[in-house]
């Protein structure tokens, strides 16, 4: 049987959302983990059980329209400097690492205290 698109989409979602699942079991301090289209758009998102998020839904939708605005202006150097392995973004609160596979963009948070931050990292690209 020949999968529709309609079914290769809800099979990436599902995808996607399980990995999600997993990279929150990693670690308690990884607060959220989703996935973003090149337009910034959420595909999947999930934030960890018992947790209030820290932005609201506008702060959100801007944060990654940022972000994925500056992934598809990296792409043009990709070739130049290499595949982007991974970005992190610190902040007072949390850290942000940043993952990109073909046109997704993997967005997790994860409290600053967290003690090994490369090997979550390691693990994470792992599971994408």
């Amino acid at each position: 049987m020949v999968k529709t698109p309609e079914d290769k989409w809800k099979g990436m979602i599902i995808k996607y959302r399980k990995q999600c699942q997993n990279i929150l079991k990693l670690s308690t301090n990884i607060r959220y983990a989703g996935v973003i289209n090149v337009y910034g758009r959420t595909l999947t998102g999930i934030v960890r059980p018992n947790l209030k998020p820290l932005l609201k839904s506008e702060q959100v939708k801007n944060e990654f329209f940022i972000i994925s605005t500056l992934m598809s202006l990296r792409k043009n150097t990709a070739r130049t400097v290499g595949k982007l392995e991974y970005m992190i973004l610190q902040h007072e609160k949390i850290s942000i690492v940043i993952l990109q596979k073909n046109d997704s963009t993997h967005y997790i948070s994860i409290n600053r205290k967290e003690k090994d931050l490369e090997k979550i990292i390691y693990l994470i690209k792992k599971i994408i």
